[in-house]
Order: structure tokens, then sequence, then C-alpha cells
């Protein structure tokens, strides 16, 4: 008997297009759970690296200081007549600020008189030793212009750079503020003898009459400060009052000793946060150079010097300030005009060595780097960055090679 053949039927196949969905549904689904799972950027601030000015300044507190001052005192023991002067007075040379009645010296006080004989040798070597000074000081001036006019021509020519004529028109400046400085102190020691020679020739005589000493003022200015307001018997040598010139208000600054050694007799100022509108110029004349010690507001003991600075700016600018004003001052000590920079926020230390983190396609790249000067705000780089490259300021714990970040 024959046996029957069986037909099987032909297996299913499952369409292609049901397995790529199955590849893309997986694909998606992974990455979703990547895109879940992964790390997010870190929110930071980022500034760009530049090139251009920087200054390297010390910012420290101060206060104005009239500098040519003189105290008018009284030549000898006598009585003193109410000074009728105030603060603030302006005066005349010559004008009469106080008088004094002298009171009657016995003939033979050889003592008094021998401390009125050297009152006067002290005055005329005094008056001596500024004619000297003023002498010199017309020279150093004479000098200093010649060299300003021989500068402005180079400068005309091209030949100097522009710094240069400035440093030139600054020591022109500051000859002619020292030969006025010595001018006013040789019209206040020529006084000084007068007064003393006048003081001389009171003793020996009764002043029966009641004759009165007449005190002047030696040159012209305004009235500091009055110390005996009352009328009454003073001693010899008592400070009746001081008298100053307020054009020559100047601003003694403290800083550490640390860095006045850094600080240049011309060097730039900028008195800042001083009550006015506007910053003014001013220049370094003199450090001191003796320093002192002083007490911190946390309670250091630190060691002190005092620079004086000259005002540059037009007096109409300042004349609201007075002796003994509070101000701000920032010095200059060095300057870049075309230097790399970046702030100093974005700088730490990473394995003893400056470093900074740059942004390279949303990732932060650690990048050590060598300092040049160092501001307040910002840092000369002199090797490690280029200009227009991003880098995270204040870079916290949780910033590290390859984290991913993004600007704020």
């Amino acid at each position: 008997m024959a046996q029957a053949n069986k037909t099987e039927a032909p297996k299913r196949k499952r369409p292609w297009k049901w397995r790529v969905g199955l590849v893309v549904l997986a694909l998606v689904l992974t990455g979703g759970l990547y895109f879940l799972l992964r790390p997010q950027p870190i929110d930071v601030e980022m500034a760009r690296v530049s090139r251009g000015v920087l200054r390297v300044v010390v910012d420290e507190d101060g206060h104005t200081r009239v500098r040519d001052r003189h105290i008018v005192s009284a030549p000898l023991a006598g009585s003193l007549a109410r000074i009728e002067a105030r603060p603030g007075d302006a005066v005349q040379e010559d004008t009469i600020v106080a008088e004094l009645l002298p009171l009657p010296e016995p003939l033979l006080n050889q003592s008094a008189r021998a401390q009125a004989e050297s009152r006067l040798a002290a005055a005329q070597a005094s008056f001596r030793q500024t004619a000297t000074s003023t002498g010199s000081a017309e020279a150093d001036l004479s000098f200093a212009q010649s060299e300003l006019a021989r500068y402005r021509l180079l400068a005309d020519k091209g030949t100097i750079t522009r710094q240069r004529l400035e440093r030139a028109e600054l020591q022109e400046r500051i000859a002619r503020e020292t030969l006025a400085s010595s001018e006013f102190g040789a019209r206040v020691a020529k006084h000084g003898v007068e007064l003393a020679k006048a003081a001389l020739g009171h003793l020996g005589r009764k002043n029966e009459g009641g004759e009165t000493m007449s005190l002047k003022s030696p040159v012209n200015g305004v009235v500091l400060d009055v110390m005996q307001t009352s009328e009454g018997v003073v001693n010899s040598g008592t400070p009746l009052l001081e008298i100053g010139d307020p054009a020559t208000l100047e601003v003694v600054v403290d800083v550490l000793s640390a860095d006045a050694v850094r600080i240049e007799k011309g060097a730039r100022a900028t008195i800042v946060r001083w009550g006015g509108d506007e910053d003014l110029l001013a220049h370094v004349h003199r450090v001191e150079p003796k320093a002192y010690s002083k007490m911190s507001s946390l309670g250091v003991e630190e060691r002190r010097v005092d620079v004086v600075l000259e005002m540059d700016s037009d007096k109409a600018l300042w004349s609201r300030l007075g002796d003994g004003f509070r101000v701000e001052a920032q010095i200059v000590i060095w300057q870049g005009d075309d230097v790399i920079t970046v702030p100093t926020s974005a700088i730490f230390k990473e394995d003893e060595r400056w470093s900074v983190y740059v942004v390279k396609q949303g990732k932060a790249e650690i990048r050590p780097v060598i300092l040049g000067h160092r501001g307040e705000f910002a840092a000369e780089i002199s090797e490690g960055l280029a200009v227009d490259e991003e880098v995270i300021l204040h870079p916290g714990e949780k910033i590290k090679a390859g984290t991913r970040v993004r600007a704020l």
C-alpha cells in the first residue's frame, strides 16, 4: 500500500522592519538611560584671557598734611593779649597775629640773656642753611627745566617715548616744588632771626611804659591752629598759633616696610575715596628712611613706613581738603602696557605649581602656568595661556580635570 506524501507548511519569517525597530528601541532606551544617569554640567563663572595694561599697586590709608607750616611762639616770657585769629583765617606776611607785653627782667639775669643769645645764634645758623638749600634748589630747577626742554624737542622728533617725557616733566615739577618749599623755609628762618634780635633787645628793659612786642606772620598763609586762645602770662618758647600754606598740601601714607622697598621716588599714585567726585592724581615725593611700629586692626604689630605724596591734579579739584583729612591712596609699583592677564580668582596651587582650569569643548582642563607680576584683581601670565582662552573663576572642589562645565 502506497504511503501518502505529507506536505509541511513553510515557516513564517519575521519581517526585517520589526527587527530594526527592536534595535532602534534598544538604542533609544540605552541612550535615554545614559543621558539620565550621566553627570550634569556644573555651572561655573568664566573669564576670557586678555592682553592689556596691568598695574600693581599698594593700596593703603593716609592723611593730608600741609607741608609748609610754621609755629609762632613767644620769644620771651610775657603777658599775652587775647589772640583774635581763628583756624581758617587767611593772613598775609608781616600781619600782626599776636601781641606780647614782656615781663620786666632783672638787669643782671645772665641766664635769660644767654638763652636769648643762643636762640639768635640758632636762628642765624638756620637762615644760612636755608639760604644754601634755596641756592641748591634753584640750580636743580634750572637743570630740570633745561632737560625738559631738550626732551620735548626729542619727543617732537619721535626719538624718545612719551613715558620718558612724562618722567622729565615730573622731575621738573618736583624741582619747582622743592624750590618753593626752600623759599618758604628761608622766609621763616629770616623772620626767626629778626624775632630773636627783638627779644634780645627787650632784655634788661624795665618796660614801665607798657611797650608791647608785636608777633607777625612770617609768610602768607592760613591759620591752622590756635594753641593759646585766652590772654595770660606765657613762658618763653610757648607755642601760640600755627600758620601754613594750604597750597602745599601733601598726603602721608603709611605702608608696610616690605612694600616700601618697592616704591620708587616719582612713582604715580591715585587718591581715591577722599570725598570728591573724581580721583586725584599724585606722585611719590619721598619715602621716609625710618620705619616704626603700629598695631593693625587685627592686633598684629607691623613695621610701617611713611610715604609722602605730592598732588598733581589741579588745586581747584582738591581745595576742599584740609590739614589732617583721611584719604586712601593707590601707589603704582609696577605697570605693564601689553601683557597677558587673567583674574587672580582663577589661579590656584596644584602640586606646588600655579595652575588654572581652561574650558575645552565644555570640559575643564587643568593647565600649569608661570606667573609674572601679580596685582590685587589680575595677574600677569608669562607662560601657559593664550589670548581668548576661557578659564574658570573660583574653582571649587567639584571641579576636576574632565568635569563637564557650562557658563553661568
